[in-house]
């Protein structure tokens, strides 16, 4: 079944349409809203058109059935969960316009081998990439300055991996679970010394929220 979609994408617009292999979306939509297309089963094949800005929360998650998708250059960030789970998934193409890579946007995609990451994406979130099994090697651009954690935990499959100078901010259990990851120990320090800073500062929050609970009360 190949359906066009309506001009507005609102939330779970076609989520569980189990019958739904194909769809064609217009150019008068600008976002591709959350879960709109969740747990589409059966969807092989989508266009996506440059008018899109936005793909949202979960908007793809679950459909196992897709095999590879284009990103048109219109978008710029890529939502939470938004194409989690979609296993059949070998190939994707991440154009130069997306800037972010949002928490667990491609977790559990274990289809894919490789994945080429733009150098206009700054930040990659937490638990982007968990799960991706199929991932062999991958390369951090010199755009990035953080990774989130848990971005690459559980892929069993992981061998090599190039992390630029220009990250600064290491998530804690970055490569849990990567059990033929070797990592050398310059970066072994990096991501050390990143954990221990971010201790710091949650250390200095809780101070800073203890001190205002006493002035409160104080105070009343």
């Amino acid at each position: 079944m190949k359906r066009d979609c309506l001009p507005q994408k609102e939330n779970f617009a076609f989520g569980n349409c189990d019958g739904l292999t194909s769809i064609t979306i217009p150019n008068s939509v600008t976002s591709i809203g959350s879960s709109a297309f969740a747990h589409c089963t059966g969807l092989t094949s989508i266009t996506i058109p440059n008018s899109v800005k936005s793909i949202e929360f979960d908007a793809f998650s679950d459909c196992k059935g897709l095999t590879s998708i284009t990103i048109p250059n219109s978008v710029t960030s890529i939502g939470s969960n938004a194409f989690r789970e979609c296993t059949g998934l070998t190939s994707i193409t991440i154009p130069n316009s997306v800037k972010s890579i949002e928490y667990g946007a491609f977790s559990g995609c274990s289809g894919f081998t490789s994945i080429e990451i733009p150098n206009s994406v700054t930040s990659i979130g937490d638990y982007a990439f968990k799960n991706c099994k199929g991932l062999t090697s991958i390369k951090i651009p010199n755009s990035v300055t953080s990774i989130g954690d848990g971005a690459f935990e559980c892929c069993t499959g992981l061998t090599s991996i190039e992390i630029p100078d220009s990250v600064t901010s290491f998530g804690v259990n970055l490569f849990e679970g990567c059990t033929k990851l070797i990592i050398d120990e310059q970066l072994n320090n990096r991501i050390l010394e990143s954990n221990k800073e971010n201790e710091k500062a949650l250390e200095y929050e809780d101070e800073v929220v203890e001190e205002e609970e006493i002035y409160l009360y104080i105070y009343e």
